[in-house]
């Protein structure tokens, strides 16, 4: 489920950027870097302008912004397709080597084909469509133009699926003739409701033998539209809508900055500075990895990236110490995701949009519960580090210096994202684009880890994968949704609801395990996407606060990642630390644990979330 589970798994961080081979990668990968750049530098002339000038020097620039936004997205999809890095469940990892694994990928590049072109007309139509009015951004370009990115990157996604086939062309060719198959089986009239129930077995099939997360969710949203004989562009028109939002543009800067942070080294100045800081107390090191692993998540936003970034580093630090290996990987595998509360997260920012709350409201109310789980997590790791008889080491200030010297400027990029809100110097999207430049600025200037001319494009292309991914997922996830609310069915939920649970205690309750089961098999990101608008009626209903109800659902959604069989963090921990999924399991359990206790608490004690309100 997560866009890295191909990676090499190996080195750094930076060892583990796209590489951009062939006319294809550096193509779209320019391309794509060129629309991120643009999307970085309009909300830095916007903040130059106003302040010298009182005005825009951008003619519409939000409008550009989102556009470019749409652009990054599709190219990031593309590039996504082309490395072979797109959001898919775990589920595949079950099957066995041999030809059961070539009949698999077969399957799954088939379904993902055929889905990529039910999109593709639909993203077409959306664009003809567009040609009859007049919509215009800044400059008198046609919206309807910015958009046909659409249709032309569904296209090159399903010839990217096509020929990324198993087995060479023998594989295409097998991939080829079942989707001649498939078309010919629709032309010949199992179309609408007759093709619901064999279509649908079919994706799940699909699904399960790892085809990507949007095309799943895509192709459930296209045969429930299909069967209402409804047009395929209600998909595109929810992908459209969902790029073009006025605040989804944090979503690439912020990821940009995490990027940036996680290429030029930040996770090993964070290190050496929390260990310094906390090496005297008992578990120290654990204790310092715990908190560098919550910092670092905050800043990139992808437990992920901080499984890969810290998880190579962090665990022969703590083995040469003497913790044992077992609790080293579960202490990892649970802090992949520890610091999701905190500024800047993404999860939390696209939570704000899609529940329309305010997103200040929202981290002002995570402090306090992300503060308990590290100081949880922390305490127990102490408690470990004392059992094994750690050595404590007396406390150096000049260590202690030396640290706060290196890694004061990664120290300090939340505080610049809070103080550039809360002043009112920038808006979300300028704070993000400040943000950014920022951290660009410490890595290329300050530190000099990274090289414009030799790591930009490489970072870009890093940068545009993960939102193209995400994105991917998120737009075919709302046109879900769309059907979802069109036919009312979250109204019919939290009737039901309503008439079945009397007690709000219960509801809430149900409401934990049902969010559990969500965060085991959703990617954090299309699960808010996917589950919000269910949700938020129902918390309504129950008078449940609606910032209160958003801390849930993000807590929720981090045990999930800890949660057996298939929970994210649980697989890229596998993969990293290289043991089976079995023992990672294993190890994660005292801290599925204590996350358990944490989103109990989190729940049924409102003052936890509200109290700084």
């Amino acid at each position: 489920m997560n866009s890295k589970l191909d990676s090499a798994l190996t080195g750094s961080f930076a060892s583990e950027l796209p590489t951009p081979r062939g006319w294809l990668a550096r193509s779209t990968g320019s391309l794509a870097g060129f629309a991120l750049t643009a999307m970085m530098l309009i909300p830095l002339l916007e903040i130059v302008s106003r302040r010298l000038l009182g005005r825009s020097i951008v003619p519409d620039a939000p409008g550009y912004e989102e556009h470019l936004t749409l652009w990054v997205a599709f190219l990031g999809a593309i590039l996504a397709t082309h490395y072979g890095r797109h959001l898919a469940l775990s589920t595949a990892t079950f099957i066995r080597p041999g030809k059961s694994v070539l009949v698999a990928h077969i399957i799954s590049a088939t379904a993902t084909i055929l889905v990529s072109l039910a999109l593709l007309w639909g993203a077409w139509g959306h664009v003809l469509n567009e040609r009859g009015f007049i919509d215009t951004l800044g400059g008198g370009l046609p919206k309807w133009l910015a958009s046909t990115i659409m249709p032309m990157g569904y296209l090159a996604v399903a010839l990217g699926f096509w020929w990324r086939s198993p087995a060479g062309w023998k594989g295409r060719g097998s991939v080829l003739g079942l989707t001649a198959i498939a078309v010919v089986i629709w032309g010949l009239g199992l179309r609408e409701e007759t093709l619901l129930l064999p279509g649908a077995i079919a994706l799940g099939l699909a699904t399960v033998l790892g085809m990507p997360l949007f095309a799943a969710l895509g192709g459930f949203a296209a045969l429930l539209f299909h069967a209402g004989s409804e047009p395929m562009t209600a998909i595109a028109i929810e992908t459209y809508a969902l790029a073009t939002m006025p605040l989804l543009p944090t979503l690439p800067l912020f990821a940009l900055t995490g990027t940036v942070m996680a290429a030029g080294g930040s996770s090993k100045r964070l290190v050496g500075f929390f260990r310094g800081l906390f090496s005297w107390a008992p578990g120290g090191t654990a204790v310092a990895a715990v908190v560098a692993c919550a910092f670092f998540t905050a800043v990139t936003g992808a437990s992920g990236v901080t499984i890969l970034a810290l998880g190579g580093l962090l665990l022969p630090i703590l083995i040469k110490e003497g913790y044992p290996k077992s609790f080293c990987i579960g202490l990892l595998t649970a802090s992949g995701s520890i610091g999701l509360l905190f500024p800047p997260s993404l999860p939390v920012i696209l939570y704000g949009i899609r529940a329309v709350q305010p997103i200040e409201k929202l981290f002002l109310a995570g402090v306090v519960p992300g503060i308990l789980i590290v100081a949880g997590v922390a305490a127990f790791s102490a408690y470990r580090g004392t059992q094994a008889g750690v050595p404590r080491t007396r406390f150096q200030l000049s260590g202690t210096l030396r640290g706060i010297r290196e890694a004061k400027w990664d120290l300090f990029l939340p505080v610049f994202v809070i103080l550039s809100l809360l002043t009112g110097f920038a808006t979300l999207v300028e704070a993000a684009a400040l943000t950014a430049a920022y951290a660009i600025f410490i890595e290329v200037v300050i530190h000099r880890s990274l090289s414009l001319r030799k790591d930009a494009l490489r970072v870009l292309m890093e940068t545009s994968i993960l939102i193209g991914a995400l994105l991917f997922v998120l737009g075919s996830a709302l046109g879900l949704t769309g059907y979802m609310v069109g036919e009312e069915i979250p109204s019919r939920i939290a009737d039901w609801v309503q008439s079945s649970v009397s007690s709000k205690l219960a509801f809430l309750l149900i409401l934990n395990l049902l969010l559990l089961a969500a965060g085991m098999l959703l990617d954090i990101f299309s699960a808010i996407m996917i589950i919000v608008p269910i949700i938020i009626p129902l918390g309504n209903a129950f008078g449940i606060h609606p910032v209160h109800l958003g801390i849930i659902f993000l807590a929720n959604l981090e045990l999930g990642y800890l949660t057996p069989p298939v929970g994210l963090n649980l697989f890229l921990s596998s993969l990293r630390f290289k043991i089976p999924l079995v023992e990672v399991w294993k190890t994660a359990m005292p801290f599925l644990l204590i996350f358990g206790v944490w989103v109990l608490l989190i729940t049924y004690a409102p003052p936890l979330t509200l109290g700084l309100f």
